[in-house]
């Protein structure tokens, strides 16, 4: 297994576009690369699951034990010869004030070295000991090299080298200029998707020539390959592992079907979740919420989050699959919103001086604000009100199991009807109203909380598809 983990001295320096570019460099080398994101993140991974050819899977502390994200890694880089990790933030930084949460404590966990991109705006001589105290901080990281981003001149990229190379023994592996055609917008919720780019392909392009033209990519090879092997407890016994993702369920003949919104406005899916509703028996029917005049015929709904706010008019001018929305959670179809979900079922969505309609379901008003309403890590508890069943509920009085989850939204909700119930409290985070996320009605449940089907977060896919499974046979046992 060959492996690079792309980190940074700090966020926005600019080291998702350098793993976009060294994903589609070795690919058109003819390697099968790999990609990964330290999560919680969906902008990101879209990008380098495009430039890689293959989806890209999130590694997370928050809503992964050590156990899970050593499997899933080992799951998928397997078979690859060659897996990017890109980190998020800077190397050391995290919430954890020892780091557990950190780039840098993922590197340690999966064995992988790193590659160190470093914003050089602006600096000459001082690149040394940014350099150093990324490396000193914590001996137990290895970074195996370091790539120099938005340099201004080939005098200054000389400057640089020079002093990297005098007071550290990191090699320099890449000077990348500054380009303004290297940059890709962001909004409100960072980058924009590659679905709404009109100019992807050629945008990744660009990203793989500045790449091949600035990187040593047989040295990045090289430090790649010195990546650890790691193994999962148990490895090596005759007995198949039984730690959670370290490999795939057995394929289950699907019982049921699952309609997933999935378009320029419904974009934020984790490619492990799609695979666990399959997992649970679901056969997923992808739709668009902006052109599709028809709702698929289905069992059951998922509609993720993206950006419902810079679809506004199409998403009202579609009437007739907002209307068919509306008449099927009237009818009890189960429903499962995710954020931009949520606020798709809501009356309208405002934003500035626009307002338009929405699917109407849910008594409440999308509004869009300036600032984040909801953002970071957040810890739900569930109430009595959540519809999905729960092998581990508890018995009355019990401790209720706390869900790790995170949210990002600068939308709220306004005009909430008061009778409204609520599958979650908030522990930690905001949700709908700073005390509670989850609305209930119906079999319909709309969260601006984002969850991921792993162990500590009570793997939702399967229970949403058992409780779509006991609707169907309730609707069968009624029809009967």
């Amino acid at each position: 297994m060959a492996y690079l983990l792309i980190s940074a001295a700090h966020k926005s320096s600019g080291k998702t576009m350098v793993s976009v570019g060294l994903a589609a460099a070795f690919g058109a080398r003819g390697l099968r690369v790999q990609p990964f994101k330290k999560g919680p993140d969906y902008i990101d991974p879209m990008w380098l699951a495009r430039a890689g050819g293959r989806p890209c899977y999130n590694l997370d502390f928050n809503t992964q034990t050590e156990t899970e994200i050593r499997a899933l890694f080992t799951r998928h880089a397997g078979p690859a010869d060659l897996s990017l990790i890109e980190g998020n933030k800077g190397l050391h930084d995290g919430v954890d004030l020892e780091g557990r949460d950190s780039t840098a404590a993922l590197a340690k966990l999966i064995g992988a070295p790193v590659v160190l991109i470093i914003d050089v705006t602006g600096i000459t001589r001082g690149v040394a000991p940014m350099v150093l105290g990324n490396q000193i901080f914590d001996r137990d990281v290895t970074i195996g090299g370091v790539i120099l981003n938005r340099v201004a001149s080939a005098r200054q990229e000389s400057k640089l080298r020079q002093a990297v190379e005098r007071y550290t023994d990191v090699p320099v592996i890449g000077a990348i200029g500054r380009d303004s055609t290297l940059l890709v917008k962001e909004r409100h919720l960072g980058l924009t998707t590659p679905d709404e780019m009109a100019t992807l392909d050629e945008m990744i392009s660009r990203l793989r020539l500045a790449v091949e033209r600035s990187v040593d990519l047989d040295r990045a090879l090289e430090i790649a390959r010195g990546a650890s092997v790691i193994q999962l407890p148990g490895a090596g016994s005759a007995q198949p592992s039984t730690f959670a993702g370290a490999q795939r369920t057995t394929a289950v003949k699907p019982d049921l079907r699952i309609a997933v919104a999935r378009d320029t406005a419904f974009s934020f899916y984790y490619p492990d979740d799609l695979e666990a509703l399959e997992e649970a028996g679901a056969e997923l029917v992808f739709f668009d919420t902006l052109r599709d005049a028809q709702l698929p015929q289905a069992n059951g709904l998922f509609i993720g989050g993206g950006f419902p706010e810079m679809q506004m008019p199409a998403l009202a001018a579609n009437k007739d699959l907002r209307a068919q929305v509306r008449q099927a959670a009237e009818a009890g179809l189960p429903i499962y919103a995710e954020c931009g979900g949520l606020m798709y079922l809501t009356r309208s969505i405002a934003w500035g001086s626009e307002v338009h309609e929405m699917v109407g379901f849910i008594q409440a008003e999308t509004v869009m604000h300036a600032k984040p309403q909801g953002r970071g890590l957040v810890v739900l508890e569930e109430t009595d009100a959540s519809p999905w069943p729960r092998a581990d509920k508890p018995a009355s009085g019990g401790d209720r199991p706390r869900i790790p989850a995170h949210e990002f939204h600068y939308a709220a909700l306004e005009r909430v009807d008061p009778a409204t119930r609520f599958a979650y409290r908030v522990i930690r985070g905001h949700g709908i109203d700073g005390r509670h996320d989850g609305i209930v009605k119906g079999n319909v449940l709309g969260s601006f909380s984002h969850l991921r089907s792993t162990e500590r977060c009570g793997c939702w896919a399967r229970r949403f598809v058992a409780f779509v499974r006991a609707c169907k046979q309730t609707a069968r046992s009624r029809s009967a």
